[in-house]
């Protein structure tokens, strides 16, 4: 996803279901200045990663 888009699902009241490869994640944080979200892997909270967040998807449904 654009690093708009994480802004957008990040600040919005919403719930969203995104991906990192195939672990469900909560966006924690973005830096819009370099593209990258913290995020929490949804099967274990202490797993936090900084990813691109064009390897992030939204999954619909």
């Amino acid at each position: 996803m654009d690093t708009a888009r994480a802004m957008e699902i990040y600040g919005s009241k919403e719930t969203f279901k995104v991906m990192l490869d195939e672990d469900s994640v909560w966006i924690e944080n973005v830096d819009e200045d370099n593209g990258m979200a913290t995020v929490k892997v949804a099967n274990n909270p202490v797993n936090m990663k900084t990813v691109s967040c064009d390897r992030l998807r939204e999954v619909n449904g």
